[in-house]
């Protein structure tokens, strides 16, 4: 479950909300993430079944991430392969997600 960047998506809140089934969680996800990104976050967009998985996927990582689309866009399973490692998108990742770098590591 460790998406393309390091984030561990089965520890992520929007994953397991959307696993649970819980929709007062899921609307809590949204509302948290609407004020810590400062952004109109609807439950709807929180829903995600993992990054790399089949299903769905939130909305940031639907169609805002651009970790997820460098690395599809160059087929490759994470960003630790890429030449470019770390660019300024996963440096960001590395320095404010803890465990995420050792996360690709074992990959």
């Amino acid at each position: 479950m460790i998406a393309y960047c390091g984030i561990d998506c089965a520890q992520c809140e929007g994953y397991l909300a959307t696993q649970a089934n819980d929709q007062k969680q899921i609307a809590a996800v949204a509302q948290k993430w609407s004020v810590q990104f400062k952004a109109n976050v609807l439950p709807e967009h929180v829903l995600c079944d993992g990054c790399k998985a089949t299903g769905r996927k939130s909305y940031h990582c639907a169609h805002l991430c651009e970790i997820k689309k460098c690395c599809v866009s160059k087929k490759i399973q994470s960003c630790i392969v890429c030449d470019d490692f770390p660019c300024e998108h996963e440096s960001f990742i590395i320095n404010n997600v803890p465990n995420a770098k050792e996360n690709l590591q074992s990959v």
